[in-house]
């Protein structure tokens, strides 16, 4: 293998050396410099494939060191070193493009698997993979079209695969947001760490801390071997916080603490271990305003929001409904081991007009319903279930035989299908609201939704 170079810019002597050391041993090449002149000509004389730089230097700063690489050295992953407790810092240099921040006093462990991951990102200028994108979930997720708003997305998603900072992504219900986060984690230097997905709603209150942070045999009653948690489980990968404004405030804290600090202690334990993870969350909430409310830490929500990635709704992006429907289309198509038929015109404007409050998720429940009831090699505008405009009930009435009425389970399973994504597409896919809609229990409406095979 080639030799990789690090530079390592910082003013204390004793600094440069436990970092070069540390990287000698890890059988990279070091350069050191004192100040950011200095650096800069160093720069000019080879090439690296790391910088670790001090924030405060004796000419200028580490960030406007970090604004003449991000310059001429597009590719040049940057790392800052900030002072002990000095949050506003790391912040600041995550914002303006460094690949991670390490605090003072540094942590060896934490610089190695720092480099480790800063080594794995992809050279710039190699042959970019297209973006020719899946808007739901599988493998290799991704998105579709070509309006000004998705082609933003992308563009901004492949900037954040190349950083460790923590993303907030925002979006309504069903636009997207876990694809985005799994498109950031694949193109990431973690894509070969796990990603791990939590929806933050899902979990009693009282799980939450064993759940997030693991515990130790004997914690609490039915602890019968030690058990990791979900940072635990996302080591050198992502873990990805879904609808992150429904925890609870004491777990906030708890949370706000690992962030900062890098370590977890399960339950029961008395010591702490550390963890390399990179924290994606997301939710349709506007966790400003809960942070105005009292609902959400202030402190944590600037942890979460260092770089914000707002995922378009498909009434943003009429345009590219045809293409994402059929990409749907054939998808689904094969899962159910059927050619997928073509959209007529009629069925490609009434979806291209239609508000689609449940965005993505909810076209492909219209499809997937339209699938199983066209008749012939065309989904026409008939066949479509859209909640302005729902299918009639009567027609067309399965096929009897001589004098026998139709199939009623049939008939009675289509009409609750239909009942029940018309109230789930009424609340923006709310289960619990649609429940209460429905005048059913949320239990109830889940064991239907199942049995009707609705996801």
């Amino acid at each position: 293998m080639s030799k990789r170079y690090v530079l390592v810019v910082d003013d204390e002597a004793d600094i440069r050396d436990l970092l070069e050391l540390t990287l000698q041993r890890m059988g990279l090449e070091t350069k050191t410099a004192g100040a950011v002149g200095e650096a800069k000509r160093v720069l000019e004389q080879q090439a690296f494939d790391l910088c670790l730089t001090d924030m405060r230097l004796p000419d200028e700063t580490g960030l406007d060191l970090l604004a003449h690489i991000s310059k001429s050295y597009p590719g040049l992953p940057v790392a800052v070193i900030t002072a002990y407790g000095s949050t506003e810092n790391a912040v600041a240099a995550l914002k303006a493009g460094a690949f991670d921040y390490l605090a003072k006093p540094i942590a060896v462990n934490q610089l190695r698997d720092l480099v480790k991951a800063a080594l794995k990102l992809p050279q710039p200028g190699g042959e970019k993979k297209a973006a020719e994108p899946r808007a739901a979930s599988g493998d290799a997720p991704t998105l579709i079209g070509d309006s000004k708003m998705i082609r933003q997305a992308r563009e901004m998603i492949e900037k954040l695969a190349r950083s460790q900072a923590p993303v907030y992504i925002t979006g309504e219900s069903g636009s997207g947001k876990e694809v985005a986060a799994r498109m950031i984690h694949a193109g990431s230097a973690r894509a070969e760490g796990p990603f791990v997905g939590v929806n933050c709603g899902a979990i009693p209150e009282n799980l939450m801390e064993s759940e997030f942070f693991g515990y130790k045999k004997g914690a609490f009653t039915g602890a019968n071997a030690d058990r990791d948690g979900f940072f635990q489980a996302a080591r050198g990968g992502t873990l990805f916080l879904d609808e992150v404004a429904d925890l609870p405030l004491a777990m906030q804290v708890k949370l706000l603490r690992v962030i900062q600090e890098k370590k977890v202690r399960k339950v029961g334990d008395t010591n702490e271990e550390h963890v390399d993870v990179r924290i994606i969350s997301a939710t349709h909430k506007n966790l400003g305003e809960l942070v105005q409310s009292g609902q959400f830490r202030q402190d944590l929500y600037y942890r979460l929001n260092v770089i914000e990635l707002k995922m378009p709704s498909l009434r943003e992006m009429p345009d590219d409904i045809p293409r994402i429907a059929r990409a749907l289309l054939q998808r689904l198509a094969g899962e159910a081991s059927t050619e997928a038929p073509e959209i007529a015109k009629d069925a490609e404007d009434a979806l291209q007009q239609y508000d689609f409050p449940g965005n993505v998720r909810e076209l492909e429940n219209i499809l997937e319903r339209a699938l199983a009831l066209c008749a012939g090699e065309q989904i026409r505008r008939g066949d479509l279930y859209l909640a302005d405009a729902p299918m009639k009930l009567e027609g067309p009435a399965p096929e009897a035989e001589g004098d026998h009425p139709p199939n009623l389970q049939d008939y009675l399973d289509r009409v609750e299908k239909q009942a029940i994504m018309k109230a789930l597409e009424k609340t923006r896919f709310n289960k619990t609201a649609a429940a209460k809609l429905l005048g059913i229990t949320f239990r109830a409406l889940r064991y239907r939704m199942e049995r009707l095979r609705i996801e």
